[in-house]
């Protein structure tokens, strides 16, 4: 079996991804992190997530973003903002060089692992409107990863696989189903209470229910009381 290291934030969308990894056939080795994040739900969720799929490895990943600040995720002075659907700038849950920093450390497994692939769960259509969820971003790590490595430079092309990156929340979430993903095990918020119950107000929420909403799936989501 193929290797391929999956990037499992415990959330609605990787989750997805590390199913569609392991019916392709690969051997999956989920990498998580511990960024400095508002709290420690998803983690605990990619736990869960990721013994339920039989990867077979999963690490968690100790990095501190929360030194820098400069976002609603990770800087505790900046309060989380409600969904508002009408916002064309980049909201400040925009975590910065979040991507590039997360898809570095899995780069860095896949060489010690031989594995040739990387699978991210970023996605362009329903989403927050951060940078670093574009194909142009994925397309530009990927060749420079190409370069920057032994493996690239030794013609062991590396492939950075982002199969949710065209799909509406609703696709992704039919897609999942039919694969079998248990999203009552996924945490998606971004102020979950330590049991992993969601707000139900900010972006991620809104955008997980109505995707639950338009595929015509029941939402498994545990939101704190008075939320759902």
């Amino acid at each position: 079996m193929k290797k391929a290291v999956i990037l499992l934030s415990g959330g609605l969308d990787s989750a997805t991804v590390l199913a569609m990894a392991k019916a392709q056939g690969f051997a999956c080795y989920a990498v998580s992190f511990d960024y400095g994040q508002r709290h420690s739900a998803e983690l605990n969720a990619a736990k869960n997530v990721a013994a339920r799929a039989g990867v077979e490895e999963h690490r968690i990943v100790s990095i501190d973003l929360s030194q820098f600040g400069g976002s609603a995720l990770t800087d505790e002075a900046i309060d989380v903002p409600e969904a508002n659907t009408s916002v064309e700038s980049i909201p400040i849950t925009y975590v910065p060089a979040r991507n590039t920093v997360f898809l570095s450390l899995a780069l860095a497994w896949s060489e010690v692992l031989e594995a040739c692939d990387i699978f991210v769960g970023v996605n362009a259509v329903d989403y927050s409107g951060y940078p670093d969820c574009r194909p142009a971003f994925i397309n530009a790590y990927e060749h420079m990863a190409n370069l920057a490595t032994r493996a690239g430079v030794e013609q062991q092309r590396l492939t950075v696989h982002a199969p949710l990156i065209d799909l509406t929340k609703a696709e992704i979430v039919q897609q999942g189903t039919a694969l079998g993903v248990d999203y009552s095990l996924t945490v998606s918020c971004y102020q979950a209470d330590d049991t992993g119950a969601a707000c139900g107000v900010c972006d991620s929420c809104y955008l997980r229910r109505e995707g639950f909403a338009n595929a015509g799936i029941p939402d498994p989501t545990r939101y704190a009381e008075g939320k759902a």
